[in-house]
C-alpha cells in the first residue's frame, strides 16, 4: 500500500468508529447522549500514561526499563485522538475530505523521517518525554489549531520510540480492532472485562499479533476466543 493509502484507510476507520461510538455528528462536540466531547484532553490524559511507561520517578524503580510494549499501545492510543481531534477540525472548516487531511499531513517536514524502515529507539528516555510533554503544553493551552501545532511533534515522538508509518498502522488496525470488540461487549455500559485473568487486553491483543500476521477479522476472531474463556469462568 502506498503511504497515502495507508493513512486514509486509518481516518476511514476512526470516522467508523468514532460514528459507531458516539453517533453520526460526533463532530459538533458532542455524542449521541449529549456528553462532551473533548478530544484534545483525551490526547493529554494518554500522553500522561505514556510518560508512566517510563521510570521517570526520582525516588522509585529509577534502574527500570522503560515498558516498550505498553509505549506503543500508548502512542496508538493518542494517535486515535490525534486522528479524531484532525477530523473534528476538518469537519467544522466544511473540508469533508480524507484525501485533504492525509495530503497535509504527508507535507510536514517531520513525514519522511516517519516513513523511513524501522529503526532502533532514537531518543533517550528524557528527550521522549520532552517530547511528550510538549504535546500536553499544546493541548492544554488556548491554541485553536492544535492538530496542525502537534502533529508534527507527535510524529518525532514515534520516529524516537522506533515506531514509523508502518509499525503504526500495525498497531492501530489491531487497537482498532480491539477498540470495536470493547464496544460490541459492553464497555460503554461498564460490563466489558478488561482483564483477562493476569493480563490486561491491551496484552492479550499483543500476544497474538506477535504469534502470527492477522487481517482484522481473524484477530477479532481470536479475540473472541479468548474473551470466552474468561466470561466462562465468571459463572
Amino acid at each position: 500500500m502506498k503511504q497515502s493509502e495507508i493513512l486514509v484507510e486509518m481516518f476511514a476507520l476512526q470516522q467508523k468508529l468514532n460514528d459507531d461510538t458516539n453517533g453520526v455528528g460526533w463532530e459538533k462536540g458532542y455524542n449521541k447522549h449529549k456528553k462532551e466531547i473533548n478530544w484534545k484532553r483525551c490526547i493529554y490524559m494518554e500522553c500522561a500514561e505514556l510518560i508512566d511507561s517510563f521510570s521517570w520517578k526520582h525516588w522509585k524503580d529509577i534502574n527500570k526499563e522503560p515498558d516498550w510494549e505498553n509505549i506503543k499501545i500508548e502512542i496508538v492510543d493518542i494517535w486515535h485522538f490525534i486522528m479524531s481531534l484532525a477530523l473534528e477540525y476538518y469537519h467544522n472548516d466544511s473540508i469533508q475530505n480524507l484525501e485533504k487531511i492525509v495530503d497535509d499531513l504527508i507535507k510536514t517536514k517531520e513525514f519522511d523521517d516517519f516513513c523511513k524502515e524501522s529503526t532502533p529507539t532514537l531518543g533517550t528516555p528524557s528527550f521522549i518525554i520532552s517530547l511528550i510533554e510538549r504535546i500536553i503544553h499544546e493541548t492544554t493551552g488556548s491554541n485553536t489549531d492544535v492538530y496542525s501545532s502537534i502533529i508534527g511533534t507527535y510524529l518525532t515522538l514515534c520516529v524516537n520510540c522506533g515506531i514509523n508509518l508502518k509499525e503504526l498502522y500495525k498497531y492501530y488496525i489491531a487497537k482498532n480492532v480491539l477498540n470495536q470488540f470493547r464496544q460490541d461487549n459492553g464497555y460503554k455500559e461498564g460490563s466489558y472485562i478488561k482483564n483477562w485473568g493476569k493480563k490486561e487486553d491491551n496484552e492479550v491483543m499483543l500476544e497474538l499479533l506477535e504469534q502470527e500476521a492477522l487481517s482484522a477479522d481473524e484477530l477479532y476472531r481470536l479475540l473472541k476466543k479468548e474473551y470466552s474463556k474468561i466470561t466462562a469462568s465468571k459463572f
